[in-house]
């Protein structure tokens, strides 16, 4: 504990006050560096969320005692990532987040069990514009939605009855096209008992009109499907070509133009065809027919009416006999009725235009050389994409493959597998940056703060020189001097003049405790002397 005292008198309160503030300085620095990086790294629990249903989250995550941060305003809600998922299952469970809208759960509350049907009937129609504007709220395009449902109410002995509209607000990211704002009207029109999907009207945030709900725009968007349809077959047969060149020429090396010109007439054809050769009878029905008569000189008696009187007349003149007999047969032609509806859709005609890059090999100087393909190549090329457009020459079908060089080389895909290994997302590489800032500022604390003030605690201070000089009883004194103000001339002084006096002061100083001994212990002093001068003389 001595030893302690004197070291830190030693050191002065100067070095102590030096000392604890170097100390402070570390342990601030490494305490705030160890805290940044031990944090949990936060992310987005859920974005772009009504205040009603963030604070319902917050209630949540604050009695569960689960760390959050809050972002733009109370719309986004951060937590820690490894209990994203967990956080997120357990919301669920509890229907949050539910869109800024209540749906079926308005029926769980105990307040509803003594509600009138009025009452019962406008909780009913708010949850299913709630859970419509959930619905449409969850598809990709769509950031929020809003339902207004008009159902009338069937009044007795009513005849007519109106029919049932809806309106929808969305807010959307970026434009929707034709198909799917027609996807969110039968979206929304086979949700409800009635309801029509051209009685659905639809507006974007802008105030723009995406779907009027009056019917009049059925031409515009039978129009539209078609074109859709258009735009689908060339999109499935050009993913078809360049998946096929893809492999032959690699990834991004071809360009393919599909136009597709289809016919959108619908035909019935109905065609009735009789063979004579396959006939067959049907009915067959005969007839025959005999009569006779006898001619007598024009009388006409009793006798000659009689039956059986004929033979034993003399005076006949002659008999009329005839015999008819009559045949007619019914035959059934054998008969074939063909009815072929042919729909639209139809191509008509292709026109396939297929763009390809050339090969590049490594030069003498490190340069990538351009070389075109060969004819046999591209034709080739033509075979494959003929085969995969279904090619039809009687149709006026064309397939052109061109070799162009491109405007931009191929960039070299340097280390595949590495770029799986150091795949990093975005919060990724702002989590190295902050760890990188954090090292920069440590390091510049170590070298330019810790490091002088330590460099000041381990140098020794420079001891000032002292005099010596004879007291009045003739004893060595050492006399301190007020050190002077240092002139730039004693900064050139020889090192080894000032060890000199260093040691110089130091003998003096030995010599004056020596002094101080013989003069509080004379008779000791005198015995040793005596031995001393004993030895020289032995």
């Amino acid at each position: 504990m001595n030893g302690l005292t004197e070291f830190i008198k030693a050191l002065g309160p100067a070095r102590i006050a030096a000392m604890g503030a170097v100390a402070a300085i570390l342990i601030g620095v490494f305490a705030f560096i160890i805290f940044r990086v031990t944090a949990p790294q936060m992310t987005t629990l859920y974005n772009e969320m009504t205040l009603e249903d963030s604070a319902a989250i917050v209630s949540q995550l604050e009695s569960q005692g689960v760390q959050f941060e809050l972002k733009r305003e109370g719309s986004t809600i951060l937590v820690p990532r490894e209990q994203v998922a967990r956080l997120r299952m357990q919301l669920a469970a509890e229907g949050l987040p539910t869109g800024g809208s209540i749906g079926y759960e308005i029926f769980d509350r105990t307040d509803t069990l003594g509600a009138t049907s009025f009452v019962q009937n406008i909780n009913h129609l708010r949850a299913m514009e709630g859970e419509l504007s959930r619905t449409i709220g969850s598809l990709d395009r769509i950031r929020a939605a809003r339902v207004h449902l008009v159902i009338p109410e069937r009044q007795l002995f009513q005849r007519d009855r109106r029919p049932p509209s809806a309106s929808i607000v969305l807010n959307v990211r970026g434009a929707l096209g034709p198909g799917e704002i027609r996807a969110v009207q039968h979206l929304v029109a086979t949700a409800v008992d009635g309801l029509d999907p051209d009685r659905v009207s639809i507006v974007d945030e802008s105030g723009r009109l995406l779907a009027s709900g009056v019917g009049d725009d059925e031409d515009g968007m039978v129009s539209a499907s078609l074109q859709e349809r258009t735009v689908a077959v060339e999109s499935r047969l050009r993913n078809q070509i360049e998946e096929i060149l893809n492999s032959v020429v690699g990834p991004g090396r071809a360009r393919v133009r599909v136009n597709a010109e289809v016919d959108y007439n619908r035909l019935t054809e109905t065609t009735e065809t009789f063979d004579p050769e396959g006939q067959v009878v049907r009915s067959t029905q005969t007839k025959e027919e005999a009569s006779s008569s006898l001619s007598r000189n024009g009388q006409v008696t009793v006798g000659n009416q009689l039956p059986n009187q004929e033979g034993g007349q003399g005076d006949a003149n002659g008999r009329d006999t005839a015999t008819l007999t009559e045949e007619i047969t019914n035959y059934e032609i054998s008969k074939s009725t063909r009815t072929e509806i042919i729909e639209a859709g139809q191509v008509k005609r292709l026109s396939v235009a297929v763009l390809v890059d050339g090969t590049y090999q490594p030069d003498g100087s490190g340069n990538n050389a351009y070389t075109p393909r060969s004819q046999e190549t591209l034709d080739r090329i033509a075979v494959l994409v003929r085969s995969a457009v279904g090619f039809d020459a009687a149709r006026g079908d064309s397939v052109e493959v061109v070799n162009l060089q491109f405007a931009l080389p191929p960039q070299d895909d340097l280390l595949a597998e590495g770029d799986e290994l150091f795949e990093f997302t975005r919060d990724d590489i702002i989590r190295f940056a902050e760890l990188g800032v954090l090292f920069l500022i440590a390091l510049l604390l170590l070298l330019f703060v810790v490091r002088p003030l330590l460099r000041r605690i381990v140098t020794p201070e420079e001891k000032q020189p002292q005099e010596l000089m004879i007291g009045p009883d003739g004893t060595l004194v050492v006399e301190t001097e007020v050190p002077q103000e240092e002139t730039p001339e004693d900064e050139f002084v020889i090192e080894w003049l000032e060890q000199a006096k260093q040691e110089g002061a130091m003998q003096a100083s030995s010599i004056a405790k020596v002094g101080g001994m013989i003069k509080d212990h004379p008779t000791e002093a005198v015995n040793i002397v005596r031995g001393w001068l004993d030895e020289q003389a032995a």
